[in-house]
């Protein structure tokens, strides 16, 4: 095992009924800006029980925050917390929402003259807002991690600060109820390969990381095409299963003291900024061809995975490995997301333009081992089609 520090401070509510624990964590003085997406929390009856939580504080909104958050409507809400003397973010919504938030978290309080200069330049970022989250879409562990991702002129770029992690989030599984299928799905599947990104890459005997990983998937798998079907879609057990999944998957704990790697997600990203295709399912079209490119690297830890997760004991290592390849594309499909670059009506014409992004933002040297080179993404991106 590497070495490694673990912190994670933010405090979790969950279970139904969780939304009015916010009245407690917001302190009562503060003036808080509620940040929130399209609108479908109020039609739910979210904002109504976000708003009778904070019925003794003064608070304000700031809505239209996008899937995949860009920078020109986030930069917004600088001006409604200077006009209201903002002092507190409450984000309500999935990653997209929570994201945005821990910019503009950061952005409040910049010193710079650019607040732009966060993510394009990595300046140091010295104070910012609290945050506090009411999560609607899991997917991402944003509530309890230190990192986002912001938009601009299709540039999907991260940015992190320990100063952006949420205070405490509210995992209330009975609002996901409300969620389309394609955003079950999507949440699922996201989790999944934040997953495994952590957990397939090369054995370092890490057995809690990988078991804690294996259980992860596991429930993924089991729990997934169920919140999908017909007769246990509203079983509130499931969703709180996938809900806490997502959870653990990206707080920092799976990911302490193994190698990580992260190709999927950084090749995914420029199709989501170029292409505008959900995040998730650029993880689904490109992993099961990551996972057959990195086949000899990944080789013991492929095995593992075909072992403790698929339970695939029959066979020669090759034949195995080719099953639990397999058997993720089944999954997948079962989850009703694409595998394939067509699907999502893109071909070989495309990859010489995603390949210029992945050089111009710097990724030409992914995985855990850095050696997945501009050439082995183009094999890739080829082998997806």
């Amino acid at each position: 095992m590497l070495n490694f520090s673990f912190h994670n401070p933010t405090k979790i509510h969950f279970g139904v009924g969780q939304i009015e624990a916010i009245k407690k964590e917001i302190p009562a003085d503060a003036k808080v800006l509620v940040i929130y997406g399209g609108g479908s929390i109020k039609k739910n009856g979210i904002f109504d029980q976000v708003a009778a939580a904070l019925a003794e504080h003064q608070w304000f909104e700031f809505s239209g925050i996008e899937p995949n958050p860009t920078y020109d409507t986030v930069v917004k809400a600088l001006a409604v917390i200077k006009k209201h003397q903002v002092d507190y973010l409450l984000a309500v919504g999935g990653g997209s929402v929570i994201d945005g938030s821990k910019f503009i978290s950061a952005a409040a309080l910049f010193e710079g003259e650019d607040p732009w200069d966060i993510i394009a330049k990595r300046a140091r970022i010295k104070a910012a807002l609290p945050l506090g989250v009411v999560l609607t879409l899991p997917a991402t562990g944003s509530e309890t991690n230190a990192g986002a991702v912001i938009t601009r002129n299709g540039h999907k770029l991260p940015f992190a600060s320990k100063l952006v992690r949420p205070a405490f989030a509210v995992l209330d599984p009975s609002v996901t109820l409300t969620l389309s299928d394609r955003q079950v799905s999507n949440g699922v599947v996201d989790a999944f390969v934040h997953t495994i990104e952590q957990y397939l890459t090369y054995d370092v005997n890490a057995k809690v990381q990988d078991r804690f990983a294996e259980g992860l998937l596991q429930t993924l798998i089991e729990d997934g095409p169920k919140a999908l079907a017909e007769d246990t879609r509203e079983d509130l057990d499931i969703r709180g299963n996938l809900m806490w999944s997502a959870t653990m998957a990206l707080n920092g704990l799976i990911g302490s003291g193994v190698p990580q790697d992260w190709t999927t997600h950084m090749i995914g990203h420029e199709l989501t900024g170029s292409y505008n295709i959900d995040h998730a399912r650029t993880l689904s079209i490109l992993l099961p061809s990551v996972l057959r490119n990195r086949r000899v690297a990944k080789r013991e830890k492929l095995l593992q995975y075909a072992e403790r997760v698929w339970h695939i004991l029959d066979g020669d290592d090759e034949s195995r490995i080719d099953q639990a390849i397999e058997n993720t594309v089944q999954f997948f499909k079962e989850m009703q997301v694409p595998t394939s670059l067509k699907e999502v009506e893109l071909d070989a014409r495309h990859i010489d333009d995603i390949l210029a992004k992945l050089k111009q933002h710097g990724m030409v040297a992914l995985g855990e081992k850095r050696d997945v080179t501009l050439d082995v993404s183009r094999e890739i991106l080829e082998a997806a089609l």
